[in-house]
């Protein structure tokens, strides 16, 4: 038999040498210790063989223990080195395991006591310290074996058949203390337990494998744990029990054992009177080792349920509306819910990759300073972790954790096809007992949302028609543009079309709208591309210029801009529309931006006040003519609603028989008792819209006037002025048909007296409203003919029932031959045509005798009378003589001593 063992010893190395070489890493230098152990054993038998009795002579050491030690601390080292990969992620306390090693090496020591090393002992009648050193080889093997308990729960499929080898050994070793004592020979059955060890031993390379295949049979349709199906009953994911609690289970059975032992030792042995203490205590250690069972039970429960729990939260990400991805701490993706694919991925693709590999370059930085936050780590070590850092620590029940701050950051990621999502993240610690901590990232995209934030934000700063930006952007950018600064010439250029609210009626709102649009395309191949043009509002546009050479450069801009839209005719609606634009320039002082703003619309206002098509650039003076045209209009819209303005009249004559005919209607106003020029206030009414309620006042006015000389039997009739403005309003035609209504005036002794230009120039937007007005029965005029808006030949297109001819003709009458001439063909043609003639400006005798014998039929002007008052007016008709400025209304007072001082657009 010695032969025997010691061939299984020498095979058992040559089998481990061998079969290391099928392994690679920690597993091959396992082996290879294992072989070295069993080297250590050969010559222990070799050494015990030749040196025969001698080697083992009782109470003490001889050169054959030597080896066998020397092989057990091999052995103990081989396994621990085959267990070393499953140790690494192993992240368990190592006392607890060694405490549980620690009691079943004592259980088992129990038993041999009892069951064998007591009796040997009483036999041998040996000292106890002779005897402990004939126990050396069982206790010291008794020892390894509970140190390497929680190797064996740990990586089970390498360790347990050279464990079992071990507890063989143990066995053999137990056996041979008996011949240590009596220095003999080793027994049969010691033989056979070393030879089996061997056997073991040289083995456990060759049947890893046959482990693996029986771990996947079992366990191919379950999820399962890294090692096995008897990982799974010791450690495993479907076990109720951790690694540590098997430990515990297997030095509580062997507890159990143990107590089983004492007690039946004690029944059979121990005296009546120590009966019931044998049974008492046995029974004690028999009930705890019983209740660490059920602990260890209860324990492998809750944890079965956070397994539960975890495959449920797995189930839940599978069907969230959130993408989850589960990642190691260095950022490797372990698991991805299906939900990616809605990046075009497949979830296994994404396994094993890094997550930097899919978030922008730019984005990066932000992502790591929140996982750094929630991990615990230095912003620049997260998602670039190889280790398990020491700061993290493990929750006894399991639960995910997460640190101080929340983990949300946002940033953008590479779908399948190259394009780049937005996506919010929230980022949690993720730790489950006995496994490395990990990262859960929820991963939410946001792409839609980001889009209609930044079209939104577009429409907020951009106008959607030309799409330049819009005032709200100019206000913005104005901020840090106009600020003064000594190294740069900044300033704003403000352009309005002129007559663009003539487009709009004449072609229409969407032909308006592609003028402003070609206007834009204008504008902007003009200007810098590294300045800003915008659309301000309406018609006008705003022109951002931030760093020029100096003020002239953004002056010849300005000029550029008129010129660009004046220069050809826009094409709408199969038709070209020419237009001019006033432009008004400010330079960026020292003022804030906003008031830079101010005083390019100032300066615009001025160059439209001009007459437009032209460029002005802002000086003081020019904010002072506003704030007094503001004040003036808020003073007029109180005169007008206090009824504090007046009429004056101007009478019409006859010239054949001086007899007044009619009388034109001049408003007047006295503010703060001094007299307005009607220039200065009309046209502030004009630009605030106020002139449509003073227009309003003053029809109602002169129909109760004209209804009341006609209540006294005088055939008098009474004109208005009309501005474009007024005769646009809404329900205008009403207006006039109620003030005749109200006052009971015949609509034939009533005439709107309409410019020149307005009927020429605008006849296609006014037509119907005139067309309204003759059908109410009222007289049309044409004021001012001959300024140069129409020629003779309109006079048979236009609807007019008078001729108004202007003063600058009625000045050169009787000096100027073609003035004169001009005159008598005008005069002439309109009598052709049935018209009446009213010659203004009369204010000479010689004018007065030229157009009576031209034929002329009436005139007014200050030598026939002045404006006055409606009484001055009735002395006159009374008279009835209007000649020679010497009746009343020649001493009636003028307001400004201009010839036509009168409400030129009322």
């Amino acid at each position: 038999m010695s032969v025997l063992a010691m061939l299984a010893t020498a095979g058992a190395a040559i089998g481990l040498l061998l079969g290391a070489r099928r392994h690679t890493g920690a597993v091959a230098r396992g082996y290879r210790w294992l072989g070295g152990a069993a080297l250590f054993w050969f010559a222990g038998l070799i050494i015990t063989q030749v040196l025969g009795p001698l080697s083992s002579s009782g109470g003490q050491l001889s050169l054959a223990d030597v080896a066998p030690l020397l092989a057990l601390g091999t052995a103990a080292a081989g396994v621990m080195v085959l267990a070393e990969d499953e140790k690494r992620t192993d992240n368990g306390s190592v006392l607890p395991g060694l405490a549980d090693g620690y009691v079943m090496a004592v259980a088992l020591l129990v038993i041999d006591w009892v069951v064998a090393f007591g009796g040997e002992f009483h036999h041998s009648g040996e000292r106890p310290e002779t005897f402990l050193l004939d126990l050396l080889h069982p206790l010291a093997d008794l020892a390894v074996l509970g140190a390497l308990l929680p190797v064996l729960t740990v990586a089970w499929r390498r360790v347990v058949v050279p464990y079992v080898g071990l507890m063989a050994l143990t066995f053999a070793d137990s056996l041979g203390v008996s011949a240590r004592l009596a220095n003999s020979h080793q027994g049969i059955l010691e033989q056979l337990a070393m030879i089996a060890a061997a056997c073991l031993f040289g083995l456990s390379p060759w049947v890893e494998p046959v482990f693996k295949r029986l771990d996947r049979f079992l366990w191919r349709d379950q999820p399962r744990s890294a090692d096995g199906a008897l990982g799974g009953l010791l450690s495993g994911r479907r076990s109720p029990v951790t690694n540590a609690g098997a430990a515990t289970i297997i030095a509580s059975v062997c507890v159990v054992i143990a107590a089983l032992v004492v007690i039946i030792n004690g029944l059979a042995s121990a005296p009546a009177s120590g009966l019931a203490l044998v049974i008492a205590g046995g029974a004690a250690v028999l009930v705890v080792a019983v209740r660490i069972l059920m602990l260890v039970h209860e324990n492998g429960m809750a944890m079965r349920m956070w397994r539960e729990a975890s495959n449920s939260l797995r189930d839940l990400a599978d069907r969230t509306g959130d993408m989850v991805l589960i990642c190691d701490l260095d950022g490797t993706i372990s698991y991805a819910s299906p939900l990616v694919s809605s990046f075009s991925y497949a979830a296994e693709a994404l396994i094993g990759k890094p997550l930097s590999d899919f978030v922008h370059p730019e984005d990066i930085g932000a992502a790591q300073a929140a996982i750094s936050m929630v991990i615990g780590l230095p912003e620049d070590a997260a998602l670039a972790l190889g280790t398990t850092p020491d700061t993290l620590a493990q929750p006894d029940d399991g639960q995910a954790a997460g640190g101080p701050h929340d983990g949300r950051f946002s940033c953008r990621v590479r779908a399948a096809d190259g394009t780049w999502r937005h996506v919010e993240c929230a980022a949690l610690l993720y730790l489950l007992p006995n496994e490395p901590p990990r990262m859960l990232l929820s991963v939410r995209d946001v792409s839609d949302q980001v889009a209609l934030r930044q079209q939104v934000t577009h429409l907020t700063f951009h106008d959607g028609l030309t799409g330049l930006p819009n005032r709200a952007y100019v206000e913005e950018r104005a901020r840090e543009a106009l600020e003064p600064a000594p190294e740069r010439v900044a300033g704003v250029i403000f352009l309005d079309l002129d007559g663009f609210t003539a487009v709009n009626d004449l072609v229409g709102h969407g032909a308006g709208d592609l003028v402003l649009a070609q206007t834009a395309r204008r504008l902007r191949a003009v200007v810098p591309a590294q300045d800003t043009v915008a659309r301000w509002g309406g018609d006008e546009f705003a022109v951002l210029i931030e760093n020029a050479a100096g003020p002239q450069e953004i002056t010849e801009l300005a000029e550029r801009l008129a010129g660009s839209v004046a220069g050809e005719p826009f094409r709408v609606a199969d038709r070209d529309v020419g237009l001019t634009a006033s432009v008004g320039v400010a330079l960026a002082d020292e003022s804030a931006p906003g008031v830079v703003l101010r005083n390019a619309d100032v300066a615009m206002a001025r160059s439209k006040d001009n007459g437009g098509g032209r460029v002005e650039v802002y000086a003081a003076h020019m904010h002072a003519d506003v704030v007094r045209r503001l004040d003036m209009a808020s003073d007029l819209q109180r005169a007008i609603a206090r009824e504090e303005l007046q009429l004056q009249y101007q009478p019409i004559v006859e010239l054949a028989t001086s007899r007044v005919t009619g009388a034109e209607a001049l408003v007047r106003w006295w503010r703060g008792g001094e007299a307005v020029s009607p220039r200065a206030f009309l046209a502030v009414a004009e630009d605030s819209g106020l002139i449509v309620a003073l227009g309003e006042w003053v029809l109602r006015k002169v129909c109760a006037q004209g209804a009341a000389w006609r209540d006294a039997s005088w055939d008098v009739g009474v004109s208005v002025n009309i501005a474009l403005r007024q005769l646009n309003a809404p329900h205008f035609p009403a207006q006039v048909a109620a003030a005749l209504a109200e006052s009971g005036l015949s609509p034939s002794a009533l005439t709107i007296e309409l410019s020149e230009r307005m009927l020429v120039e605008d006849a296609g937007l006014i037509a119907d409203r005139l067309a309204e007005l003759r059908d109410l029965g009222v007289k049309l005029a044409i004021d001012d003919f001959g300024t140069g808006y129409a020629s003779l030949a309109h006079l048979r297109q236009l609807p007019a029932d008078i001729i108004k001819i202007d003063p600058s003709f009625i000045s050169g009458l009787g000096q100027d031959p073609v003035l004169t001439m001009l005159t008598k063909t005008i005069v002439q043609v309109g009598r052709d045509l049935g018209m009446q003639i009213v010659a203004e400006g009369i204010e000479e005798p010689r004018q007065l005798a030229e157009l009576r014998e031209m034929g002329c039929g009436y005139g007014q002007g200050y030598l026939v009378a002045r404006p006055m008052a409606a009484p001055g007016v009735e002395a006159l008709i009374r008279t009835g003589t209007g000649d020679s400025g010497k009746s009343a209304g020649a001493t009636a007072p003028d307001v400004n001593g201009t010839a036509k001082p009168g409400v030129r657009a009322v």
